[in-house]
């Protein structure tokens, strides 16, 4: 099979070679068998290939998310460094300062000029912006490009005003006007420079609360201006300094020595009775807790996020909010930052769904533990049961493509769900309420498929007992985690099931008597063939060996025999149906009226037959076939065939002795 691999396989030629190599129809059918067998092997090689590139891929994705989420913390641990590397650089000398303070006073008129002349044009270019700019200090602005992230293709082009508490975004319409997008906090953005790539230059990465972007500037000197102008901004509070009033003077030598002599003055404790500040009253990591919850989801450690939201709420229940001036505050921002958590984790939850439930449920773990230890019962509940039916379904569309037992894989992945969704939610039973509500739209989308695909118009009484089989048996699995669906499934099937078999009872009665039948015994012309048929009505739990006369014969018309055959047959059928009490009556109605058809045949008037031997078919059929089909019935569905049994009393009595036959007295049958 190496041929199949070359790059420059010919169809024809492997043909034509194929033909001269072998020797007649076995040769080719040998070999045809064994390029079945190499498309097979071919096929699941492929499937697994692509279901390990899938899961691969799925790994990739994770991990570039996670690798997102380490630089955004990298960048904002770059920007602290580089705020307390500033701070530490920016002490001064008090000369240094006087001079600031000159400087400060002189540049005080331009930066007021520049603020109100970006302001007048921010108002004025930029249709749909409503901000208000009084009071904010202009940085810089300029055009750049916005660039995709997935292949770094431009998507738009975009103008940037940047003050110190706000960055505006607009996009450069054809005519030139700009048109207001959106607006950033700088404080709560990241700026993370890109190399240079073949393709890609002077291109920045803004990582924002609405996720992550991509800008590219005309030049390296508009890139690196911009990079500046981003930091600048996001410490610009650090960096603040008073722009009017002396500068501070050196104390003299008399307030040197007076501060010496009184050391102990200086070094006192505070008094209880001294109001102390706010930012003494409260506690640091309490004051930075709403920007370190954003940090952590944003970094994917939702455990950790979700202690701090608890930690904080705890402390601020207990006595400690009464000194706190700010505790309504911080309750707020926490509140909001506990209230995007949730929504993060419902996103990760609703996005977990797969092909495979069983990753699937796998992958949903870990946010479900989450919402459920922050008392979100059911909305978690809710986006569980809706990423389980889109794996179920899935599941149920591929095992349909590839001809497998639909009702095993729906009741086997219904009881896993069942059990995971009981677990998570063990010590929460109201939201089982739920899970029986979603199990019964589930059963109703899988009756309405069964139907649709497996028990349609037309369908042999045959196939509709094997499938209705099939479909009860796993069903009845689900009782033993106390969940009992049959009787619910089975009023879904029941219409379904009752025009079919009314369907089969017109077909089968309009069948009887169709083949001519000529009142004789029935020659199987061979003793195998007599062999086989005598096994197979032993298998079916009627013996006839007594009806074999000679070699080849049985002592009955040969309609008997094939309607002894299928009447058990189909007995076998209904009797796995009438499971169900539902369609008892149904059943053994169809029996009933089948098996008095077939016992009201007579032959033609004209034809000169034996009545003993007529008589003694239908003796047969009373005595010998309908007791065991009674009995059969009974065994396979565990109910009484009520009519059955009424029809064998009613016919055993009608029962007579045989009829002579007749003969004329002026005509004799010896020559």
């Amino acid at each position: 099979m190496k041929e199949f691999d070359d790059f420059n396989f010919s169809v024809e030629k492997y043909t034509k070679d194929l033909t001269r190599e072998c020797v007649g129809g076995s040769d080719l059918q040998q070999r045809k068998k064994e390029i079945e067998a190499y498309n097979e092997t071919t096929a699941a090689t492929l499937k697994q290939t692509c279901k390990k590139n899938y899961m691969e891929f799925i790994q990739t994705a994770k991990e570039i998310s996670h690798l997102e989420s380490e630089m955004y913390q990298l960048s904002h641990i770059l920007i602290e460094q580089r705020n307390i590397l500033a701070t530490m650089t920016d002490g001064k000398t008090s000369s240094h300062l006087k001079a600031e303070s000159l400087e400060a006073e002189s540049t005080t008129a331009t930066e007021d000029l520049e603020n109100s002349h970006a302001t007048r044009a921010v108002k004025e270019m930029v249709q749909g912006f409503n901000g208000n700019l009084e009071g904010k200090t202009f940085l810089n602005e300029g055009a750049l490009i916005e660039l995709d992230s997935n292949d770094y293709r431009p998507i738009q082009r975009v103008f940037f005003f940047l003050f110190n508490d706000v960055l505006i975004v607009c996009k450069v319409k054809h005519d030139k006007r700009l048109d207001f997008l959106t607006e950033y906090d700088p404080k709560k953005i990241a700026v993370i420079n890109i190399k240079d790539l073949d393709g890609v230059k002077n291109a920045i990465n803004i990582i924002t609360p609405d996720g992550s972007k991509i800008y590219q500037s005309i030049t390296a000197a508009g890139k690196t201006e911009w990079i500046e102008k981003l930091e600048e901004a996001f410490r610009f509070d650090q960096q603040k300094k008073p722009k009017k009033g002396q500068a501070p003077q050196p104390p003299t030598r008399a307030k040197q020595q007076s501060k010496a002599s009184t050391p102990e003055k200086e070094t006192t404790p505070q008094s209880p009775g001294q109001p102390k500040s706010l930012e003494d009253e409260t506690p640091e990591w309490l004051s930075t807790a709403s920007e370190e919850i954003q940090t952590l989801v944003a970094q994917r450690h939702f455990e950790d996020a979700q202690e701090l939201i608890k930690r904080t709420q705890d402390f601020l229940r207990n006595e400690n909010r009464k000194k706190l001036p700010l505790a309504d505050a911080i309750e707020t921002k926490v509140k909001q930052q506990e209230l995007k958590l949730i929504n993060v984790l419902l996103k990760e939850l609703s996005n977990s769904h797969n092909r495979n439930l069983q990753i699937a449920l796998r992958a949903a773990k870990r946010p479900l533990k989450i919402l459920v230890e922050m008392g979100r019962y059911r909305q978690a509940s809710a986006t569980l049961l809706k990423v389980c039916a889109v794996s179920l379904r899935v599941a149920q569309r591929e095992a349909r493509r590839n001809n497998a037992d639909i009702s095993e894989l729906f009741f086997c992945d219904l009881t896993q769900v069942a059990c995971d969704f009981l677990t998570a939610f063990e010590k929460q039973p109201a939201c089982v309420s739920a899970l029986v509500v979603w199990c019964n739209a589930e059963l109703q989308y899988f009756a309405s498929q069964l139907i649709k695909h497996y028990l349609t118009k037309g369908t042999s009484l045959e196939s509709v007992a094997k499938c209705v089989e099939r479909v009860r048996k796993p069903s009845t699995k689900l009782t033993e985690i106390g969940l009992d669906i049959s009787y619910h499934l089975e009023g879904l099937l029941r219409t379904t099931l009752e025009s079919l078999i009314e369907e089969s009872k017109e077909r089968l009665l309009d069948s009887v008597g169709r083949t001519e039948e000529s009142w004789q015994p029935y020659n199987l012309q061979t003793k195998s063939n007599l062999k086989r048929l005598l096994l197979e009505l032993d298998v079916l739990g009627i013996d006839v060996r007594a009806q074999a006369t000679g070699d080849t014969w049985i002592n009955l018309t040969q309609s008997t025999v094939v309607f002894i055959r299928h009447f058990l047959q189909l007995t076998e059928y209904c009797g796995c149906l009438a499971k169900c009490e539902t369609l008892l009556q149904s059943l053994e109605l169809l029996l009933k009226e089948l098996f008095i058809a077939q016992h009201s045949l007579k032959p033609p008037s004209d034809m000169a037959v034996d009545p003993n031997f007529v008589m003694k078919n239908k003796i047969f059929l009373v005595d010998n076939l309908l007791p065991i089909a009674i009995d059969k019935f009974r065994q396979i569905s565990g109910r009484q065939c009520e009519g059955l049994r009424e029809l064998h009393t009613k016919m055993s009595r009608q029962q007579g002795a045989p009829v002579p036959r007749q003969r004329s007295v002026y005509t004799t049958d010896v020559f």
